[in-house]
């Protein structure tokens, strides 16, 4: 067991560094030297930062910092917690515009990484945590919104990445968590004291967690009062001796020191399972313990959020509806009616998804803490729309850039004295045009649709947030069916009920 020995004990006193986190170049030497368990290929990982398959993840959240000091009204707010201007992944929306400046600022990022930036799922659980510790004080008369706003202003003065842990890796699924043979299927308190928990399990698909500094863990499901030792919710550091990090592969990693067959050699996500082993957490870093009824509210909030929060996908949209329009000039069919009809398409599809994303932040109401939460039947679209348009933008890429996103030659090929001027004579196209430029782009192509940058852009779409089934459970719940038969009805003269409303009603809030 992880005891509070002299090593953890320094981890939860709140360090301070000299100076806040300002940079990138700040951020990535935050995470230098902190010893974390991390596990790749069988190997345990020396400096996760130096390793090549790892640091370009790095790279992408070393943008959120860049992004905010060049444009600080896009990527930064100010935040009465702290009393100061604040990474916007670390504020709390006050208010719906707000909620919608965090979809620009996700667009804008997934345009200039054209991956997965990692911190979304982070500032998607403070906000979350933020009102339902709220609730649940003035419910239970718990102190854990004192506690969160305490360690909210620890991690805004400092300027740390926070990374959301909700996942549990399940088992049988036809079970609830305290139901599984293995009780570790699913994060749970393995012991109370007066000073704090301890708990053991894992956190599947953990998107960002090597890169982070914090990981708020939450309940991934509604909750029975069987189920009480897995309600909870709570901060520990990502330098914790208790954590294990096992790194997910991804399709062409391998790529990683291969120059441009990289695709994209600059920027990629991350995914791993976090192992928590018996890992003691402090009082003051539990944020919920045991109160089973505000787990599916919490789940509600969260995915309310991080459904719309998906807007990301069309800034991932935006660079390959650009890579397939250049390729098609440089393939001399950018005239072609069929192709400029499929870049309509393509630009259809994705403005579908950032309308549907940043109208559920428009329309976002305020909760009883003063934080406001994104309209969750539009949220649930957003997301449900990401399952499917993003398969259809990489298909129609496909389509204009042609085989050779599949089978071209590797960059040492186009090196190579022999084979070098073979590939540049039958790869030319139209006049004035390098091959290499060429072959950057298609590389780029294959790297988000079906290589590393896939599995943010793709596969993530598709699972993250809750899988399609998960949205229309949600869209059917909030449909209001009943309020538009009494409308058809009303319309068409049809003898009205007494009860029946005379206009549709506002979507119900899932967060009343």
């Amino acid at each position: 067991m992880t005891t509070l020995d002299d090593t953890t004990e320094a981890l939860w006193a709140r360090p301070r560094r000299e100076q806040p986190i300002c940079s990138g170049e700040d951020y990535i030497a935050s995470l230098r030297g902190r010893n974390l368990a991390v596990h790749y290929l069988g190997e345990l990982v020396t400096e996760p930062v130096d390793h090549p398959v790892i640091r370009p993840s790095i790279n992408a959240v070393a943008r959120t910092y860049d992004l905010a000091i060049e444009q600080p009204e896009l990527a930064s707010a100010y935040s009465e917690i702290s009393g100061r201007n604040v990474n916007r992944f670390l504020h709390i929306a006050m208010s719906a515009e707000e909620v919608v400046a965090q979809n620009r600022m996700q667009r804008t990022l997934g345009q200039q990484t054209g991956t997965c930036f990692q911190r979304c799922v982070g500032m998607d659980a403070l906000n979350t945590l933020y009102s339902i510790t709220f609730d649940c004080d003035a419910e239970k008369h718990t102190d854990y919104h004192e506690r969160f706003r305490s360690f909210l202003r620890y991690v805004q003065e400092e300027n740390f990445v926070i990374g959301g842990a909700m996942t549990d890796p399940k088992g049988d699924r036809s079970a609830g968590p305290a139901e599984q043979v293995d009780p570790d299927l699913f994060l749970h308190v393995v012991e109370r004291r007066e000073d704090g928990v301890v708990l053991r399990g894992a956190k599947a698909h953990q998107t960002g967690c090597i890169n982070s500094h914090w990981i708020v863990v939450m309940p991934t499901m509604r909750m029975r009062e069987a189920d009480r030792d897995y309600a909870i919710v709570a901060a520990i550091p990502v330098d914790h001796p208790g954590l294990r990090y096992i790194y997910g592969r991804q399709s062409c990693d391998s790529r990683a020191s291969e120059g441009v067959d990289q695709g994209n050699a600059q920027f990629a996500g991350q995914e791993a399972l976090i192992v928590i082993d018996d890992v003691f957490v402090p009082n003051e870093y539990v944020f919920l313990d045991g109160e089973v009824e505000y787990a599916a509210p919490l789940v509600d909030r969260f995915t309310g959020f991080h459904r719309r929060s998906y807007v990301c996908k069309t800034g991932l949209g935006d660079v390959l509806i650009g890579a397939s329009a250049q390729l098609a000039e440089w393939n001399g069919v950018a005239g072609a009616s069929h192709i400029r009809d499929k870049l309509v398409e393509m630009v259809h599809l994705n403005e579908t998804v950032y309308g549907a994303g940043i109208a559920a932040s428009y329309q976002s109401t305020p909760t009883a803490a003063g934080s406001f939460q994104p309209d969750a039947l539009l949220a649930n679209v957003c997301k449900h729309n990401v399952t499917r348009f993003p398969y259809e933008l990489a298909r129609l890429a496909q389509d204009i850039g042609g085989g050779l996103v599949a089978t071209m030659p590797s960059e040492l090929d186009f090196d190579d004295p022999e084979t070098g001027p073979l590939l540049r004579k039958y790869f030319a196209t139209v006049p004035g045009i390098s091959v290499e430029d060429r072959m950057r782009l298609l590389r780029l192509v294959e790297n988000m649709t079906m290589g590393r940058n896939a599995v943010g852009y793709l596969t993530e779409s598709m699972h993250g947030a809750g899988s399609p089934q998960a949205q229309r459970i949600t869209i059917a719940k909030l449909a209001g069916i009943d309020e538009k038969k009494a409308l058809a009805r009303h319309l068409a003269g049809v003898a009205e009920d007494p009860a029946d409303p005379p206009v549709a009603q506002t979507q119900p809030d899932p967060a009343a």
